[in-house]
């Protein structure tokens, strides 16, 4: 197998895996799974992942890879900080199947018991912090935001986020997709001194 079919393949096998784990769970995920869904053996599978753990790890770390690469694009675009924080916000808010989504809240509590997987997430949700700050610190920067505190703004904004997403993700119709985009513009224009309506 030439290096390059071996990242196609690895790169599939990932693929395979984040929807294999969006229907059954990461705790109900075996490899074996993966492997039918890839119709690979369950050989491949562990040659390119070495355990079960791994596999899920870096899983979960491709799923939210995809998510960050999207975040990625706001951040380097040449728009003001009041367009890329609208941009994030929908960015992170739950949409459709909301199969990321899923694969977060499972990340969270396998991380309870998977020292790789809680290190791994910690790293890529402090990532979201850390853009969200930024954004927020430039806004403050060029005076479009008033906000003391970019960083507890940014912790607060997602805390949020999360909850909200979770109780979507998890609780079916206790909650629309449009009151949690509306609570959310609530939240994040009340850190940053705006009014609801600019964030639409």
């Amino acid at each position: 197998m030439t290096r390059r079919a071996a990242e196609i393949r690895l790169d599939a096998l990932l693929r395979t895996a984040c929807e294999v784990i969006a229907e059954r769970g990461l705790a109900n995920t075996r490899t074996a799974d993966v492997a039918e869904a890839a119709g690979v053996s369950q050989a491949l599978v562990f040659y390119h992942f070495a355990t079960k753990d791994r596999l899920l790890a870096q899983a979960f770390a491709y799923a939210v890879e995809q998510d960050l690469a999207r975040l990625d694009v706001v951040l380097r675009s040449a728009a003001p900080p009041l367009a890329k924080l609208r941009r994030m916000l929908r960015l992170y808010a739950p949409t459709g199947r909301a199969a990321s989504w899923s694969i977060w809240i499972d990340g969270w509590s396998e991380s309870l018991r998977t020292p790789e997987l809680e290190k791994l997430s910690r790293r890529l949700d402090l990532r979201w912090r850390q853009d969200l700050a930024t954004v927020i610190a430039d806004g403050v920067a060029d005076g479009t935001f008033t906000c003391p505190d970019p960083a507890g703004a940014a912790w607060r904004i997602s805390a949020v986020m999360d909850g909200l997403a979770v109780q979507l993700s998890v609780h079916e119709r206790v909650i629309t997709r449009r009151q949690i985009a509306e609570w959310i513009r609530l939240v994040a224009a009340r850190e940053l001194s705006l009014e609801p309506g600019q964030l639409d």
